[in-house]
């Protein structure tokens, strides 16, 4: 019987070439007139920016600033938020906006007042919270 010697192969594989490749940043569209989406829950404060057909452009949440626990529910988490997509709407060229706000949070008034006395064109707010009416049918009492 003949036996194959193996030869070890003179050090370890080398890897492939690493090729970089460049990704080009997409150029953020500039948009004139847009919807902004309030959503305040009992514990957050959520603010989307969309365009007119409802492509979100910018988001930002009490959360995503650095508010965390019973914090991201305050009236001043709200403002910090709204400042936030503020600063970023200017960079997109926004000047007038549709407000919508859905919930029953503290922080959509405060959110409100940050957008108005920031010099933005506001031509609508509309309260979107949904309200029950009928609802589900009660407990029965309680018999001992």
């Amino acid at each position: 019987m003949t036996e194959e010697i193996l030869k070890p192969e003179s050090g370890p594989a080398e890897p492939a070439a690493k090729i970089k490749t460049s990704k080009k940043k997409k150029a953020k569209a500039k948009v004139t007139k847009g919807k902004i989406y309030i959503n305040s829950t009992y514990n957050n404060t959520i603010v989307s920016v969309t365009d007119m057909s409802g492509n979100v452009l910018i988001w930002c949440s009490a959360g995503k600033i650095g508010f965390k626990g019973s914090k991201k529910s305050t009236p001043y988490a709200g403002q910090r938020t709204m400042e936030d997509i503020l600063a970023k709407m200017k960079e997109r060229g926004l000047a007038e906006v549709d407000v919508f706000i859905k919930g029953i949070g503290s922080g959509r008034e405060s959110a409100v007042r940050a957008l108005q006395g920031s010099g933005l064109n506001v031509l609508t707010i509309k309260d979107q919270t949904p309200i029950p009416h009928g609802g589900v049918r009660p407990k029965k009492p309680r018999r001992v």
